[in-house]
């Protein structure tokens, strides 16, 4: 393009004419989406388990297998023998299963704990580049316009 401006102004001096030329080069926005990463933490309680040991209650074992065992009893004999005598195994049986200490997982506590993750956003960047050139002149009277890319 320079030797183009170069020959007309060469012709324009050789004719005593001057020539005056303007470059104008133009430009356009593209969009650009660009990926941000942003760590974003928290902290959160989380419950500490763990086993702890109960006593026992007899009494209340003795109770429900007395009603248990007589009613056992009562169906299988049919009379209210086998019942006193399933009421009297069942008590003693349930006297025995709930004396014995049971051991339960519970939580005992909490504790703080952090938790991390990356979140993804996109944000969109707007960015100039060239796109061409003008270049416009007089020439023996008359205004001339080219365009052309670099």
């Amino acid at each position: 393009m320079t030797t183009l401006v170069a020959g007309l102004a060469s012709t324009a001096a050789y004719a005593g004419e001057n020539v005056n030329a303007k470059v104008r080069d133009k430009y356009e926005t593209i969009y650009s989406n660009e990926e941000q990463i942003n760590r974003k933490c928290r902290t959160k309680d989380v419950p500490v388990y763990g086993t702890v040991t109960r006593r026992g209650n007899a009494g209340e074992g003795a109770i429900l297998g007395m009603i248990l065992g007589g009613v056992t009893g009562k169906v299988i004999s049919g009379d209210d023998k086998g019942a006193a005598a399933g009421a009297i195994l069942g008590g003693v049986i349930g006297a025995d299963k709930g004396a014995k200490p049971k051991t339960e997982t519970v939580i005992t506590g909490y504790r703080k704990e952090r938790k991390c993750f990356d979140e993804v956003t996109y944000v969109r960047n707007p960015k100039k580049v060239y796109a061409y050139s003008v270049i416009k002149f007089n020439y023996e009277g008359r205004t001339y316009r080219i365009e052309f890319v670099k």
